[in-house]
């Protein structure tokens, strides 16, 4: 095998954003499918592309940017630490570790925290702990339990987590699948009954709001009936929170609006404000200390680095009240939207959404044009969002966003509807 020469060291050529999506394009996976747009720099709410042009950032990296781009005290954080100690890896104890976990479960209320790294590797921490809780303590037979889940959920896409997805661009073409799950419809309390009366099912794994699917919020008290339907079968709950949490919605968890205390919380995205990789599971000590020494891990889960910039992202979260801000701004984007809607119903079919996390659905235009359009002339215009599942348009700004920049960004999303 030959090993090509690494070019001699020179001066950087200044690349064009048309240079640079070749380049992703040439020795790039094609895994993803981006708007056409190059971004070189961020602060708050703000993004500029390579060439310099401004832009509203109304997507917040699927809400990992909650506390805005490169928020100072998070970036403090980040390189006072990172001159210190980066990682020791669980072989030793660390002096950031133990200081991280104390401040998510008291945060949280809970008794232990497990920290990781993506948010997909979050949710097979927590499956893993709800199989060995389900043989420990409900006393399920060995290679027996069984998760539910619920329909067009989105959880990651790791084999194992595909292996209960409802999204065929997740499935085609990369089984066979882990058994063990059961779906069930999303919002359908009598349909989780029925499955949880199954004694193998040891959880049931949830997101509060379907943030994938399209911001599908469910009926007041899904949750809440879920849990006391799960608590009466010796069920746990699992609040999926890796993109509904951390103020996203209006409330510190989209679980709190109806006082839900899952018994696993999984948490990811802006728990570093969007700096590096942190996710975390919170839970009861007897769901935790089901996994012994050598029975889970990650080289990079619960760093030193990690620690401290998770610990400044929810210092900045909290003290800057970026829930309230959430909620409050929520209500003012969301009857700007529907002002809209009564202008256009030909166009705009619904807005749902709770907080910053917010979805307008586009009907099919006559000569073709869809909701990607939409964002290709938004984007045009400087504001960036990105369509999902064809027609609908998910806006998630980071939760720093003032009023008079909502209304900016609202202008434009409106013209842009209103020619559409």
């Amino acid at each position: 095998m030959s090993v090509s020469t690494p070019p001699a060291t020179a001066a950087p050529i200044e690349l064009s954003s048309h240079d640079l999506m070749q380049l992703e394009d040439q020795y790039g996976a094609h895994n993803y499918h981006p708007l056409p747009v190059v971004l070189s720099r961020g602060e708050g709410v703000h993004l500029w592309d390579v060439e310099g042009k401004h832009y509203y950032d109304f997507l917040s990296a699927y809400s990992a940017v909650n506390q805005g781009h490169c928020h100072p005290r998070i970036i403090k954080a980040l390189t006072d630490q990172a001159q210190k100690l980066t990682l020791t890896s669980r072989a030793f104890f660390n002096d950031q570790l133990g200081r991280a976990e104390k401040y998510l479960c008291e945060l949280f209320n809970y008794d232990k925290a497990l920290l990781m790294n993506s948010g997909a590797e979050a949710v097979e921490t927590a499956l893993k702990l709800a199989r060995r809780w389900g043989y420990e303590q409900k006393g399920i037979a060995p290679n027996q339990a069984r998760i539910v889940v619920a329909e067009h959920n989105f959880h990651g896409r790791t084999t194992g987590i595909i292996s209960f997805s409802t999204d065929p661009d997740s499935t085609g073409g990369f089984g066979p699948f882990v058994p063990g799950y059961q779906v069930v419809p999303y919002d359908d309390l009598g349909a989780l009954e029925a499955a949880v009366q199954d004694p193998h099912v040891c959880a049931f794994l949830v997101e509060p709001i379907q943030g994938e699917a399209g911001v599908v919020v469910p009926s007041d008290g899904y949750l809440a009936h879920a849990h006391e339907i799960c608590k009466r079968h010796k069920v746990l709950l699992i609040a999926d929170e890796i993109q509904t949490g951390l103020g996203r919605t209006g409330e510190l968890l989209a679980s709190c609006y109806e006082g839900l205390h899952a018994d696993m919380l999984v948490l990811g995205k802006a728990l570093s404000g969007g700096v590096l990789p942190v996710s975390a599971v919170l839970a009861r000590n007897e769901i935790m200390l089901g996994i012994k020494p050598g029975q889970h891990g990650s080289t990079f889960g619960g760093n030193p680095l990690a620690c401290a910039v998770m610990v400044a992202a929810l210092d900045v979260l909290l003290e800057e009240k970026l829930t309230e801000n959430a909620r409050a701004l929520g209500e003012v984007f969301r009857e700007r939207m529907r002002r809209v809607q009564a202008k256009r119903p030909e166009v705009v079919e619904l807005v749902r959404g709770k907080g910053l996390l917010n979805a307008v659905v586009i009907k099919p235009h006559p000569d073709g044009r869809t909701a990607w359009d939409v964002c290709v002339t938004l984007m045009e215009r400087g504001v960036l969002a990105k369509p999902t599942h064809g027609d609908i348009i998910r806006f998630a700004p980071p939760l720093v966003i003032t009023e008079e920049q909502l209304h900016e960004a609202c202008d434009v999303i409106e013209e842009v509807i209103l020619a559409f």
